[in-house]
């Protein structure tokens, strides 16, 4: 024991230095972190309450009673300490009513200026944000936005006790390994633990002879197979880059599933063969999430894609049994083609899955729409699909990859004909609350159908509490939430969160040009001023997007900055989406109408602060719109992800350029450095604009250096790695206890 104490006595002592000296880091770290964010979310709330605190003190008999029941609105909404207005004489005029008496005017001969500064106080400090207010372009007083700071003595507190807690830990378990290194042989420890883990002591008797019980061999060689699995993941990983990427997913499934048979089953296709006038065929990627995020995959995976055949030339380009090879320029997977009359499209897509699980899934404020018709539509096309992935499979435990809406009933189908499949579900979209999806006629029917599934995968935590809360509500079933799994009808589903994302590095990214010269072409190509600002919108038109409220904020910018008019323009590109459905025809007018009544109104010849352009834009065209762009906003009101937002951030390597991300964002939960607003606000969004268009590029380099790391390293390989992990685990739990069964089965015997 001295002997160990030699190592074990100087190590602690280092390791209490280093905490000494590593606390006080922190501390300062986390204040300053504080104060920036205060500055900022203070340099927000003033430029959104600029004009309406001068409008409120236009009419001075009553500004009093206006400015703090304004005041009083601001407070609740923003969680703010104390609000103050200063006249130019340096006296307070308004103010809340726990305004702080410590807190002073700026002086009267003190030059308008925004500015911040932290008052320390008996209770605890004080974050004072000053702010002139100007009316008709002169000032006339200063608006005082006070945080209390007493959050961030708590914050950095709990920082220094996990700080300490962390390296008293670390210096119990390296002492603990230091004496069992000192005491014991450590080649001797090794050996006996690799043999207990690998399941060689239930092969061998104490004596060296084979074991006499022959019903543990089974379960022993199954336990030998899975360490080996686990080892095999572990050196894949540690050879690996930090990367995930198509390498790492075969190693998962040479090494992991033993090069198992993967499929997956989307209502949309990679790959379309469309016809045109002059008879030559073209191949066309689809503007899809989905695709985006799958293609990929599907690329490192091989395997066959199963996907309603769509593309005017479709039929003219697969073999006798409806496959063809695709990409066209390196065939690495198939696809399977699935053929759909009208009328099946009609009722099963654009009726049932898209008038009614969209909106009611995205409550975006657009009545759902359900038909009975459409319903049986709906049943026989997941049937059809059904039948096809039985028809494709080459073993009868096949992973099965269903994405979407469009499949809810379709796990269960599988199931039924193919019962030892592995079956993944990702639903794309959101997943409403109870109530809301309790308006659905057949919601048990849908509830059933994906609890077919092996793995049901949604985007964010939040959507896997609705689901878990839904089948609470609406199944006779044993709902787990702290192994989040779901016990129904004899079959137990893991209900996970896997946020999806894009292919890193971007194939589309590789071909761009400099960002300068995508700049230079943008504006060449929409009629731009080379000085001009521009602001990019990527879309679906879709009544979801937002489209509406993104022009109504960049008209309220230019309404309250009258700067940016004639210096900035939006170009917004949006793919045409479902037109032949009534909802999408209105909002392609309103959105044409809007867009053309905000240039009549700030246009001016050579000058359109909206761009609109209404058409497919390839990949390539896409990102050469990000790196032009000084600013993207995603305004959706409701969506799953939104892989956009990550697009924008990948294609940023000069790490340029500002996000501003709606809330209602799943990206939103992950690229927090982001802009984040409600697209319902105006003022808000309208403000952020401001903020973005006036941010340092030092600034900006900080927020989207931040975001490229995260979009880099949670890529899609990673999610779906992620996915193919669990099932690669699900499945080989499965045979170790059918092996166990048949075991004891045997020993019965």
């Amino acid at each position: 024991m001295p002997f160990s104490l030699r190592f074990v006595v100087p190590l602690a002592l280092a390791l209490a230095a280093i905490a000494y000296a590593v606390v006080p880091l922190v501390d300062r770290l986390t204040f300053q972190w504080f104060v920036r964010d205060l500055d900022a979310r203070g340099a927000l709330i003033a430029q959104t309450a600029q004009e309406p605190l001068a409008e409120l003190m236009s009419e001075p008999r009553i500004a009093k009673t206006r400015v703090l029941r304004y005041f009083d609105r601001i407070m609740q909404g923003e969680r703010i300490y104390g609000l103050g207005f200063c006249d130019r004489a340096g006296k307070l005029v308004y103010a809340s009513s726990h305004f702080p008496q410590a807190v002073r005017c700026p002086p009267a001969n003190e030059r308008p200026q925004a500015r911040s500064y932290v008052l320390e106080l008996s209770d605890g400090p004080l974050h004072i944000w000053t702010n002139p207010i100007a009316a008709e372009g002169a000032a006339i007083g200063d608006l005082l936005i006070v945080h209390d700071m007493s959050f961030v003595e708590r914050r950095s507190a709990d920082t220094k006790k996990y700080v300490l807690i962390l390296f008293a830990g670390i210096a119990l378990v390296v002492a603990l390994i230091t004496m069992l290194i000192a005491e014991i042989s450590w080649r001797g420890w090794v050996a006996g633990v690799k043999a207990l883990l690998s399941g060689e002591t239930l092969l061998r008797s104490p004596l060296g002879l084979k074991a006499t019980s022959p019903e543990l061999r089974p379960i022993a060689r199954d336990l030998q197979a899975l360490v080996r699995d686990l080892e095999a993941e572990r050196h894949a990983r540690d050879e690996s880059q930090t990367v995930w990427g198509p390498e790492a997913l075969r190693r998962i499934l040479r090494q992991d599933l033993k090069g198992d048979e993967i499929m997956i089953v989307s209502n949309r296709e990679p790959y379309l063969h469309v016809r045109r006038k002059d008879n030559v065929i073209e191949i066309q990627r689809p503007a899809s999430g989905l695709v985006t995020a799958l293609e990929p995959v599907m690329r490192a995976c091989s395997g066959t894609w199963i996907a309603h055949g769509a593309g005017s030339a479709d039929r003219d380009t697969v073999d006798e049994n409806d496959h063809v090879m695709v990409p066209p320029e390196r065939p690495s997977y198939r696809i399977r083609r699935v053929w759909l009359s009208q009328a099946e499209e009609q009722g099963y897509y654009f009726g049932f899955a898209n008038e009614g699980l969209w909106p009611l899934c995205h409550i975006a404020h657009t009545r759902p729409t359900f038909r009975a018709p459409d319903w049986e539509y709906y049943k026989s096309v997941n049937q059809r699909f059904a039948d096809v992935v039985r028809d494709e499979a080459r073993t009868d435990d096949p992973i099965v990859l269903v994405q979407d809406y469009h499949f809810a009933l379709l796990p269960r189908m599988i199931r039924e004909r193919l019962p030892r499949a592995t079956i993944i579900t990702f639903w794309h979209i959101p997943w409403p609350n109870p109530e809301a999806f309790g308006i659905l006629p057949w919601r048990e029917e849908i509830l059933d159908g994906m609890l077919g599934s092996s793995i049901l995968g949604f985007h964010t935590q939040f959507h896997c509490n609705n689901f878990f809360d839904t089948v609470d509500r609406y199944l006779e079933a044993r709902v787990d939430r702290e192994t989040f799994s779901i016990s129904y009808g004899g079959n137990l589903t893991e209900v996970r969160r896997y946020p999806i994302s894009i292919e890193w590095p971007p194939a589309a990214l590789q071909v761009q040009l400099p960002v300068e010269e995508c700049r230079q072409r943008v504006r060449e190509a929409f009629g731009i001023a080379p000085d001009i600002r521009v602001g990019v919108g990527v879309d679906r038109l879709d009544y979801t997007k937002g489209i509406l409220e993104r022009f109504h904020a960049v008209e309220r910018l230019l309404e309250l900055e009258p700067r940016w008019v004639g210096q900035f323009s939006f170009v917004q590109a949006a793919a045409p989406s479902r037109a032949s459905l009534e909802d999408y025809q209105n909002l392609d007018a309103k959105v044409r109408v809007t867009a053309e009544r905000i240039n009549k109104r700030f246009g001016r010849p050579g000058y359109a602060p909206i761009v609109l352009s209404i058409e497919h834009h390839d990949a390539a065209r896409v990102y050469e719109l990000y790196r032009a762009a000084d600013l993207c906003y995603v305004s959706s009101l409701h969506d799953g992800m939104n892989l956009v937002a990550k697009e924008f951030v990948a294609s940023r390597d000069d790490e340029q350029g500002v996000l501003l991300l709606s809330q209602f964002t799943g990206a939103a939960r992950e690229l927090a450095e982001a802009l984040i607003v409600n697209p319902y606000d105006l003022e808000q969004t309208a403000a952020a604009m401001h903020l973005a268009l006036s941010m340092s590029p030092d600034e900006q380099r900080a927020r989207m250096r931040s975001m490229r790391h995260l979009v880099q390293e949670f890529n899609v390989y990673r999610w779906a790695g992620r996915m193919l992990v669990d099932a690669a685990r699900m499945r080989n739990r499965k045979r170790v206890l059918a092996r166990a069964g048949s075991a004891r089965r045997a020993a019965a015997r």
